[in-house]
Parts: C-alpha cells; sequence; structure tokens
C-alpha cells in the first residue's frame, strides 16, 4: 500500500512597500542574494497587481480574497470586520487542519484612531490586550505581531504594543534603545524622513521577526502549517540601521530614467493629489510623512541607498529564515511564496512613497515562487493579483475556502498551462489623504493599463509594451480606441458585490 504523501506546507513573507523591480535579478543595484537565488531555484511572476496601492486594503485583500471594494477597507483608515477577516485563507486552512500563524506587521485594523477602539492593533486597544497575548487573530490560531513597525513613531511602550514591542522593552533598556533609535551614524544631506539608526540590529523589528519565523519552523506543530512572515520594511520612513544603511553608497544607487514631475496630459487628480490644501485635521501629518516634494538627485540618491539597506537586512533574514527550513527538512515539501502589499514610486515621474498615481513601480508588487511542483527559472507575465494568493494556497493545501472569493487559484499560470486577460485594483479614496475623492478602478493587462475615476469619467491609459515609463497617456486616444474598449470590458467586470462607502475610524 502506498503512503500518502504529506500535505504540503506554505511560508509565506512579504514586505512593505516594496518595489517590484527592487531586487539584483531583476536588475536594480540591490544586494537581494537569498531573493536572487530563490527566483532562480522557482518561478518569477513578473505581473502581480496588488488590489490596492495602500496597506491597509491590500493586505485585508490578500486575507480575504477579496477586492477592497467588497471586504470594506477601501481606504486606510478603515477596520476589516474580524467575522470576514476569519473566513480568509487562514482561518480556511485552519479549518482545513493547517496550524496557522502571522509573524510581523498585520495592518488589517488602524493604528492610529481618532476616538477609543477595543481593536487588538488600534494604540488604545493593544493597552488591553493582556500580556503575552499570541493570537487568536482574523484566523491565525498564533500572531505574534509588530504593532506598528514604522519608526516615525517610537514602538508603543508596554501596556500598549504587541509581542515585538513587550520583548523590545522587556529588558528594561527600552529608554536607550529609543534614543538610539533616532540618531543617525551620518549626515544624510537634508533627505527628508532618512537617517542610518544607531540601533544596534539586534533589536530590529526585521531581526526579530526572523527570530520568530527560525523559533517557528523548529516546533513540531504535528500537522501542516501556514505561516505569513511580514516584514514591516522597507516603508518609510527610510532609517535603515547599520552597519545595512552603509552597504549601498547613494553615488552608486541606481535612479529612475524619467524623475521630473509632468502633469501634462495627465488626469486631473495627479496634480491634485500633490497640490491641494489637506483638510486641517490630517494636514501635518500628511504633509510631514505621506506627502514629500519633488526630490533633487542628491536627496533621491540617499532614500534609495537607505531603501536598498532595508532590503538587504531583509534579505538577510528571508536567508535564514529558508536556511532553517532547509535544517529542519521541512524545504522539499513547502511552497515558498515572496511578495509585498504594495510597491513605491521610489523617484519615478518625480514622486516618492504613494498615492492615486498607479504607476508600476507602485501598481506591480510581483512575486517569486519556489515549491514542489514549482517549474525551476521560469518566468511569467500573465497578469495576476496578490488576491489570488489565498486561492493558490487552498488549491496547494487541498482544502475549502470558507466563503465566496474573488481569487483565482495561480496554479495553471505557475505550471505555464494557464493564461489570464487581466488583474482589477480599486481604491475608494477619502479626502483625508490628498485633500480630493476619487473612486479609482485599474485593470492591468499583460501588455497596457487602464485608470478611471468612476466619480469624473477622467482617466489614463498606458500601452506598456511600448511605452514602459509611462510617458504617453492613451486615455480617449481615437487610435487606440479598440484597446481602451478591450481594458474597460475587463475593468467594468467587476464582480456586482460592492458594500456602501464606510467611515474611516482613524488615519491608519
Amino acid at each position: 500500500m502506498t503512503e500518502e504523501k504529506p500535505r504540503p506546507n506554505i511560508l509565506f513573507i512579504t514586505s512593505d512597500q516594496q518595489r517590484g523591480d527592487c531586487y539584483g535579478f531583476r536588475g536594480r543595484k540591490v544586494q537581494t542574494p537569498h531573493l536572487d537565488l530563490l527566483a532562480s531555484e522557482g518561478t518569477s511572476l513578473e505581473t502581480v497587481v496588488t488590489p490596492c496601492v495602500v496597506c491597509q486594503p491590500a493586505r485585508a485583500s490578500i486575507l480575504t480574497g477579496l477586492l477592497p471594494r467588497t471586504h470594506g477597507v477601501h481606504d486606510n483608515g478603515i477596520d476589516l470586520d474580524p467575522e470576514l477577516g476569519e473566513k480568509g485563507f487562514a482561518g480556511s486552512l485552519s479549518a482545513a487542519g493547517y496550524h496557522t500563524a502571522k509573524i510581523g506587521k498585520a495592518h488589517f485594523a488602524t493604528y492610529h484612531v481618532f476616538g477609543d477602539s477595543d481593536t487588538v492593533e488600534s494604540i488604545p486597544g493593544s493597552a488591553r490586550v493582556p500580556a503575552g497575548w499570541r493570537g487568536p487573530y482574523m484566523g491565525f490560531d498564533h500572531a505574534e505581531l509588530v504593532h506598528i513597525g514604522h519608526n516615525w513613531w517610537l514602538p508603543e511602550e508596554p501596556p500598549a504594543g504587541l509581542a515585538y514591542e513587550e520583548w523590545y522593552y522587556g529588558d528594561g533598556r527600552g529608554a536607550w534603545k529609543n534614543k538610539l533609535l533616532w540618531e543617525s551614524t551620518r549626515d544624510h544631506k537634508g533627505a527628508p524622513q532618512t537617517w542610518s539608526s544607531k540601533l544596534p540590529v539586534a533589536w530590529h523589528n526585521s531581526t526579530w521577526i526572523a527570530d520568530r519565523a527560525v523559533d517557528f519552523l523548529r516546533q513540531d506543530h504535528g500537522k501542516p502549517f501556514c505561516l505569513w512572515v511580514s516584514f514591516p520594511d522597507p516603508h518609510h520612513p527610510f532609517d535603515c540601521p547599520e552597519p545595512w544603511a552603509s552597504l549601498h553608497r547613494p553615488e552608486d544607487v541606481d535612479l529612475p530614467e524619467h524623475r521630473t514631475r509632468d502633469f501634462e496630459g495627465r488626469p486631473w487628480w495627479h496634480q491634485a493629489a500633490v497640490e491641494t490644501e489637506i483638510p486641517a485635521e490630517h494636514a501635518e501629518i500628511r504633509a510631514k510623512y505621506s506627502r514629500l516634494a519633488e526630490m533633487s538627485d542628491a536627496h533621491l540618491r540617499e532614500v534609495i541607498a537607505n531603501t536598498y539597506g532595508q532590503l538587504a537586512l531583509i534579505d538577510h533574514s528571508v536567508g535564514r529564515i529558508l536556511a532553517e527550513l532547509e535544517a529542519q527538512g521541512l524545504a522539499d515539501n513547502t511552497y515558498i511564496v515572496y511578495t509585498a502589499d504594495h510597491g513605491d514610486w521610489l523617484g519615478d515621474h518625480g514622486l516618492v512613497l504613494k498615492g492615486p498615481m498607479p504607476f508600476e513601480g507602485l501598481l506591480n508588487v510581483k512575486a517569486i515562487i519556489k515549491g514542489p511542483d514549482v517549474p525551476v527559472g521560469r518566468v511569467s507575465h500573465e497578469p495576476l493579483s496578490t488576491l489570488d494568493l489565498g486561492a493558490t494556497f487552498m488549491d496547494w493545501a487541498g482544502a475549502d475556502s470558507l466563503m465566496d472569493t474573488h481569487g483565482r487559484s495561480m496554479r495553471d499560470v505557475i505550471s505555464g498551462e494557464g493564461t489570464r486577460g487581466g488583474a482589477l485594483s480599486e481604491w475608494e479614496l477619502l479626502p483625508g489623504r490628498v485633500g480630493v475623492g476619487l473612486s479609482l478602478r485599474t485593470v492591468r493587462s499583460k501588455t497596457a493599463k487602464l485608470t478611471m475615476d468612476l466619480q469624473s469619467g477622467a482617466g489614463e491609459m498606458y500601452d506598456l509594451a511600448a511605452d514602459p515609463q509611462e510617458l504617453y497617456n492613451l486615455f480617449d486616444n481615437p487610435d487606440h480606441a479598440r484597446l481602451q474598449s478591450d481594458l474597460t470590458d475587463i475593468l467594468m467586470s467587476r464582480p456586482d458585490d460592492i458594500q456602501p462607502n464606510r467611515v474611516p475610524v482613524g488615519m491608519a
């Protein structure tokens, strides 16, 4: 009698705000040797669209397999309904007999709330979580969370904060660490939100996340596992710790070829998003943190070099996790996925960070897949979405979803047998972020992209095969009417399950 093969494990690793091209193997001057090796031993998916270009909606879509207007988190500052979250891929796999775990950043609920809140991830709610809390959360049986992870703010001091903050302050040296966290080892020429942190790398959240993931892999779970390892970097502020901060010299980094702002020929909201006055209650944090002025090349080099350092530290951490997977004899029966929630303009078109201009650096996060039946060295350009990941995990696991989703398993595309017409992204943008409200919907096909604001009817369309830098807006160009019609059909094919707009409970 043939022994039944054990069900596969799933190791899902994400970064936060990493461009899909910011890997060494994809041509950027960033040191990512472990991720480069992973790609060479698996399949590289070159067109993977984020369902939304900001954190909370994108992460809710990954978990639930639903587009933002359906799961309700259509902008930052809106919490995912726990009843819905618990039916996502983690809850579905748990119900099918998997041990599910989340280590690192979650961001399924709002941190900086306007009032009081009991949610685990809100600052006031985290203070009510019992010491030593490790889940369950949003369908994950086990949760070891970094509360915020972006060092524009100091780590919340217990009783606030979550597992990382509890550990960070646990040795009584929190004040000393916090002093080093915001000090820089060198001058960055005034580049915004950029410093080389003096915090020893042993206490950095990227290191802690890798430590906890390694510990998880050393445990005997008695069942297959699905582990989501979620790094908060390379999200701004650009505060890479030494020695990683000095790994890439600013004078050596690669700059975008087109790095000046260009509003002519663009839809109206491009200029409005960077120039409209923001409501007073949000103005200060937006001006200092999430709306940066056009940068000089000198400042952009500093930002990119620091970002590359953050990525190199993540790459090193991934290498540690993968080495432990090998050491535990788990590698041959584990699917490994690496991607990001969304990207960063990182200087494209004179822009940095993120907003309602879904250029490729922001929209297309790409992915690396390795596993038991994943082709080695294969490259796919079929348009996929990160909301397809949950369906793919359940396909690999032979599990059923606890609810209907928009996601579709990538398995046929990974094998080379399947094709896709296009992938959707959407953002019901509230005025608090850029001063104007928008109903953005984007479709990305294999070679082109269309974005429309459904409120005004304005739009932009790019033939990415002929114009990869997205310089020439072809929207309503009669010479490209057939392309626009085809993309519009896909864009409007979105399932008719849109929920009413929700009121934000905080900033993000």
